[in-house]
């Protein structure tokens, strides 16, 4: 069965390079939380990163 995946926060942020170092730590640290963080691109802007917070 797939998880439902809950959006709790999302927002814009300058393009890093270490910026997924942050995620994957986050996402170590807080799963047992049931909590899940994504970085990606932003389409519309290449120099902008979206970080969301999502509740699995």
């Amino acid at each position: 069965m797939e998880q439902k995946k809950v959006v709790l926060s999302t927002t814009k942020v300058k393009k890093a390079p270490d910026t997924y170092k942050i995620v994957d730590a986050l996402n170590r640290t807080l799963k047992e939380k049931d909590l899940l963080f994504g970085i990606a691109l932003d389409e519309k802007d290449q120099d902008t990163m979206v970080f969301t917070i999502y509740h699995t």
